[in-house]
């Protein structure tokens, strides 16, 4: 039997890549060349750890919570299930009725929002807190979006966040998956171990267990 290929579905990190509005955007330069060192270019980079795809950690919302280097990179490794809910501007735990769940415990969501990185959309799909609660009972511990947030930009309360914080649930947001054929994957989307941080760039990809 011939090896699955891993499937990329993180966002290219571009330095005309769309930010969260008011936030740092993300830059990459060289700060030496070869023809100023001799030898080597070295290259520098700034923005928010948010921008692409990326990891929240605990303290994102909760300034009591984990940061990004004491989550169990455990989490971001194993089985998981993509799941197309393209049909549902809003993601409710009805939307998950009928899908198995045993052995999945992380969960990737294709939404109707098209993979655009260079675009910070002005609308998306609504991801109810109440899936929080249905996630858990079914053993999901990482829910995965194609969306910069599983709240709204412009939410204060991050109602979203909360619910799965409080039922166990990690984020992983902004993965790249209109390419991605929906069924039964390995994970891999490991953060960086950036002391104190609120959220690490990560790398995902999938292999396909069918």
């Amino acid at each position: 039997m011939t090896e699955s290929k891993w499937i990329d579905i993180s966002q290219p990190l571009t330095n005309d890549m769309a930010h969260f509005p008011g936030d740092t955007p993300f830059d990459y330069s060289l700060t030496y060349s070869i023809e100023q060192t001799g030898s080597v270019n070295v290259g520098q980079m700034t923005g928010s750890l948010h921008t692409g795809t990326h990891i929240d950690a605990p303290f994102h919302y909760d300034s009591k919570g984990k940061t990004i280097e004491e989550l169990d990179i455990n989490l971001a490794i194993g089985k998981a299930k993509v799941i197309d809910v393209s049909d549902a501007e809003k993601i409710t735990a009805e939307t998950f009725q009928g899908y198995e769940f045993k052995g999945i415990s992380r969960v990737l969501l294709h939404t109707s929002l098209p993979n655009n990185p260079n675009r910070f959309p002005d609308k998306m799909p609504d991801l109810n807190p109440g899936v929080a609660p249905f996630l858990k009972e079914k053993g999901v511990k990482l829910i995965g979006v194609d969306m910069p947030s599983v709240d709204a930009p412009d939410s204060k309360d991050l109602a979203t966040h909360h619910a799965l914080y409080d039922n166990g649930i990690f984020i992983l947001e902004n993965l790249m998956l209109d390419h991605v054929v929906p069924g039964d994957y390995e994970l891999v989307a490991v953060p960086l171990a950036i002391t104190g941080a609120d959220a690490s760039p990560v790398r995902a990809v999938l292999r396909s267990l069918s």
